[in-house]
């Protein structure tokens, strides 16, 4: 993991920094390339040439924006997408494996 992406992610409790493991490995395997992992504008960020997802933590949710999560809103309905296009989970929620893999390759790789 970037080292400055770790630094940030330390500042959160356990169960949020495995979440956000979490989630970024599932993006680091959605793709068959290299992904380029850096900060911006202090934000967690994943980038295949322009395009980007981004692992945005908070006390007891993560964000992540990646821009096809609207498409797959009917495979979401047990999770909140904010009016910016967001999805929201929760700790007591589990990771929607199978569709966010498919997010992050439409938006990656497309």
């Amino acid at each position: 993991m970037n080292e400055a992406i770790m630094d940030y992610v330390k500042g959160y409790c356990k169960d949020i920094q495995s979440l956000f493991i979490e989630i970024r490995e599932l993006i680091i395997k959605s793709v068959p390339c290299e992904i380029e992992e850096k900060l911006w504008a202090k934000l967690p960020s994943y980038y295949v040439g322009e395009k980007f997802v981004r692992i945005i933590p908070f006390k007891d949710h993560i964000n992540i924006e990646a821009y096809t999560i609207s498409k797959y809103k009917s495979q979401l309905e047990q999770y909140k997408i904010t009016p910016k296009g967001m999805l929201q989970i929760y700790l007591n929620q589990d990771i929607p494996h199978t569709v966010l893999k498919e997010v992050f390759i439409e938006t990656l790789m497309r």
